[in-house]
């Protein structure tokens, strides 16, 4: 569930940097394949994440104005500031996850490439291209 968050900045930093929806709708698939990826990793079943708890909760995050992690992430496509104040969960999960993936042999590029954005080592043209110019495959 804390994989939303993360995959809600990346839609939103999509949507910040202008590229429109079926960017983010690209982001929004590749990031439910990976929260599949790490969820069975850990044990969990694939078909719990196909349900309202787990894709109908990624689908909100990454498309209300409401979510602070996709504000967040479209602050980040802008360029702008926001609110230090503002409590931004994914960005915390994006570091851990991405400390995580490579223990347990595991690919996560959109939480590596959240995480990288949210602490300033790469900048969002990087970060879009990690994103949305990955080789087609099964997602």
């Amino acid at each position: 569930g804390a994989l939303k968050n993360v995959i809600a900045i990346a839609a939103g930093a999509a949507i910040g940097a202008g590229l429109g929806d079926s960017a983010r709708a690209a982001v929004v698939t590749r990031g439910f394949a990976e929260m599949t990826r790490l969820a069975t990793a850990m044990g969990a079943q694939a078909e719990t994440l196909a349900g309202l708890s787990g894709l109908g909760d990624l689908v909100l995050t990454c498309t209300s104005e409401q979510s602070r992690n996709f504000r967040y992430g479209q602050a980040l496509g802008r360029g702008a500031a926001f609110d230090a104040a503002t409590t931004v969960e994914g960005a915390a999960t994006a570091r851990a996850v991405a400390s995580l993936a490579p223990r347990i042999g595991l690919e996560m590029p959109v939480a590596t490439t959240v995480s990288g954005l949210a602490e300033g080592r790469i900048v969002m043209e990087e970060a879009l291209g990690t994103l949305l110019n990955r080789p087609l495959k099964e997602e």
